[in-house]
């Protein structure tokens, strides 16, 4: 865990089981406790064209949005995949099939498309409810991308708090997250709470629909974890948020409710960067991020471009991770001593 001080201008070199002592007593952890669904859809058309939905979430009247990627799988990097066959509204897709293991298939007719891209569609799938579910789960795999070495199980892609099933993609910075860290941290009188929020996807391969990215995603503020933020202000604490999704939903919410953090659920399209200044976190926990990532840009409404550079050269120097799987960074004020700074 690369540790960074905007206040300072430093960065020092950690392990993740040592958070808790870059906290102090009265700061506040929220993590985002959305599980990660089985996003990944494997199918074809009516005329047997092969296509790969991923799921980003539901929309209105009992549809989904999704986006389709065409032929190849997840051993292809995303901008290699072609385009999948046009699918104009009316157009059905079928994914797995009567005989494999005795449940029928599943169906999904496209009922709009979206002017981002062509490849960004709204379904509607030919059941609901829990039979919906049922089959998404039987159906579908994690989304993964081609770094990774081996298909991923669904409880690879979980944090230890997952709760209910939001999330497109995994919340990852949170994946390293042992309840021994946790606890720990309860036990030094850090504050923890959640948020859930729709966690999306980070690439489709598509330059329109991935600069379109991230689209608006859905979050739901408990009241518990605003009374969190309020108890974390009044003592003085700092808003840690485990990854750039908490971010989202918590600087969501406060702009729904004007520049109060107010509980609820809420769908939010705020897009951080170095321009915003945010108004309930201090500070995040988040992956390895490069430059020209979504990520990397929201970064910068908590420390400055050129400490980010630097931090990532010095990770990259150090043989840090990226991506989901990847190692951490912590970017909060007065996280490093003297003597740790550097």
């Amino acid at each position: 865990m690369l540790v960074v001080d905007p206040a300072a201008g430093a960065m020092a070199d950690f392990a993740v089981r040592d958070l808790p002592s870059r906290l102090r007593a009265g700061d506040l952890l929220v993590v985002n406790d959305a599980a990660t669904l089985p996003a990944s859809l494997e199918g074809h058309d009516t005329e047997g064209a092969p296509v790969e939905v991923r799921l980003v979430g539901p929309a209105e009247e009992g549809t989904w949005t999704a986006a389709v990627l065409g032929a190849g799988n997840w051993r292809w990097r995303t901008e290699d995949r072609p385009a999948p066959p046009p699918l104009p509204a009316g157009s059905t897709l079928a994914f797995g099939c009567a005989h494999g293991d005795g449940a029928p298939a599943l169906r999904a007719t496209v009922v709009a498309v979206s002017a981002v891209s062509p490849r960004l569609v709204r379904l509607a799938f030919d059941r609901r409810g829990d039979d919906l579910w049922s089959a998404v789960y039987r159906r579908g795999k994690p989304v993964q991308y081609s770094y990774v070495r081996a298909p991923l199980a669904l409880w690879h892609v979980q944090t230890a708090y997952a709760s209910r099933p939001w999330a497109a993609e995994a919340p990852s910075a949170g994946r390293p997250l042992t309840w021994r860290v946790l606890l720990e941290a309860r036990r030094r009188g850090i504050a923890l709470a959640a948020v859930t929020h729709a966690a999306g996807l980070s690439s489709t391969g598509e330059p329109a629909l991935d600069a379109a990215l991230p689209l608006p995603e859905r979050f739901d503020v408990p009241a518990e974890t605003v009374a969190a933020v309020t108890r974390a202000r009044a003592a003085r604490g700092r808003v840690v948020a485990v990854g750039t999704t908490v971010v989202r939903a918590l600087e969501g919410a406060a702009d729904a409710g004007g520049g109060r953090l107010l509980a609820g659920e809420g769908r939010t399209s705020l897009r951080v960067d170095r321009h915003f200044q945010p108004r309930v976190v201090d500070g995040v926990l988040t992956g390895v991020h490069q430059p020209g990532e979504s990520h990397f840009d929201l970064l910068q409404a908590f420390a400055p471009e050129p400490l980010l550079r630097r931090a990532l050269a010095h990770a990259e120097h150090e043989g840090y991770l990226a991506h989901e799987f990847g190692d951490s960074c912590l970017i909060l004020p007065r996280s490093l001593s003297r003597g740790q700074a550097a």
